[in-house]
């Protein structure tokens, strides 16, 4: 919705001009708009209606060194009429845009001056709204990282400090977390950083009328939705693709970023539960590219077991002898290879045909060689629970070892 004292700003100028008048943020988002005096142009009418542009337009306004701009100057709008733009700043900070609609040829120099002006006077409102903004989130940051953390009686003092803060309304009762981690190849630049946790506050604006708060560190952050039901596919895919987008749009392909969805708990005191799993689940999407971006716990099988594991006793658990035996015998993983499509598909000898492509007689045959070698019967539920975790713990730590060594 419009913010109510830029409206004010906008409204006054836009009297006192008799022109429309635009407030955007620095994502060229609009933040206030003024009435029409009959020079709206389509795009105008698409902002308002929108609260933003098409991603097009913006890169070609962009394109023409508006952010470095420290003065009003007209930008040229493919399409539209141009525009008067002002930078609306405030101790050197970029806080947004301006607008006038050039529906006339040019703009006088009193023009010129009062959206100067009036950009000034909204640079430093938007400068004191910020500073409030980032100490109120600071200290909603400080109380969501007590809310997970070990100590119960911190647990318990942040859900009262949660409380006093009255974030959440009293028909709220659905809290579930959304982690996110960055996969780089090194260190995370100054740059990066500011762009992960950009990408973060986007996605966390698109969640709506719900509740959304977050907690941003370098390559890792996490969100908290306070809602009155579970949070549905649409919502959670909507965020995930929201943040991808814009971190996309402000990094390199070559940065991927995965999720975690944690399960859905009744009471702000257990948050730490749905915490815990978002990110166990959120490293098997880091770890296993075929899970697929987006991880949502209590779908990952025997990996939430084996997950929970402490890291050094994951790899310092010994290979699963039967499976060694099979990996020195089977120098291309053909039969490993089968023997995972094989527990994939619950054993259904039809199923894992059709996947491997290959003849029924084929299946049989590799599955009869893969007894051979291990000494282990398929018919047998020991021997299959045994082979199945295996293979699960060797993917596993295979992939720990190809992404971190050791």
């Amino acid at each position: 919705m419009p913010d109510g004292d830029l409206q004010s700003i906008v409204d006054e100028l836009a009297e006192r001009l008799r022109r429309s008048v635009a407030i955007d943020d620095p994502s060229i988002r609009l933040l206030a708009a003024s009435r029409h005096f009959g020079d709206e142009d389509a795009l105008r009418v698409a902002s308002v209606i929108n609260r933003a542009v098409e991603p097009g337009v913006t890169d070609r306004i962009f394109a023409q060194g508006i952010a470095k701009w420290t003065a009003p100057g007209v930008v040229a709008v493919e399409g539209a009429m141009s525009r008067l733009c002002a930078p609306v700043r405030c101790n050197g900070m970029l806080l947004g845009y301006l607008w006038l609609i050039d529906r006339e040829g040019e703009f006088t120099e009193r023009e010129m001056a009062a959206a100067a002006e009036a950009a000034a006077t909204a640079g430093t409102m938007l400068y004191r709204r910020l500073l409030l903004h980032e100490r109120s989130k600071a200290r909603q940051e400080g109380i969501l990282r007590e809310l997970v953390s070990p100590d119960g009686a911190v647990r318990a003092q942040a859900v009262e400090d949660l409380r006093a803060e009255q974030l959440f309304d009293a028909d709220c009762a659905s809290f579930t977390v959304l982690a996110v981690q960055c996969r780089m190849t090194q260190p995370a630049s100054a740059p990066q950083q500011v762009a992960f946790e950009a990408a973060i506050e986007d996605g966390v604006r698109c969640v709506g009328d719900d509740v959304a708060l977050m907690v941003a560190n370098r390559s890792r952050a996490w969100i908290l939705l306070g809602q009155r039901l579970p949070p549905g596919k649409t919502l959670v895919d909507s965020v995930a693709e929201r943040i991808t987008s814009r971190f996309r749009g402000l990094t390199d392909d070559r940065m991927r970023l995965v999720f975690g969805l944690g399960g859905t708990v009744g009471e702000l005191g257990a948050v730490a539960t749905s915490y815990e799993q978002a990110q166990l689940a959120a490293r098997a999407a880091l770890l296993l590219p075929s899970i697929g971006e987006l991880a949502r716990w209590g779908e990952l099988g025997p990996y939430e077991l084996l997950l929970k594991l402490p890291l050094e006793d994951l790899l310092g658990t010994s290979p699963v002898p039967a499976l060694v035996a099979l990996e020195k015998e089977d120098n291309h993983h053909v039969l490993i290879d089968t023997l995972n499509d094989f527990f994939d598909h619950g054993g259904n000898i039809q199923r894992t045909a059709d996947s491997l492509r290959i003849h029924r007689a084929t299946l049989y045959q590799r599955i009869k060689r893969v007894e051979q070698i291990t000494g282990c019967s398929l018919d047998n539920g020991d021997d299959r629970l045994m082979l199945h975790l295996g293979l699960k713990l060797r993917t596993i730590t295979t992939a720990y070892r190809d992404q971190f060594g050791g």
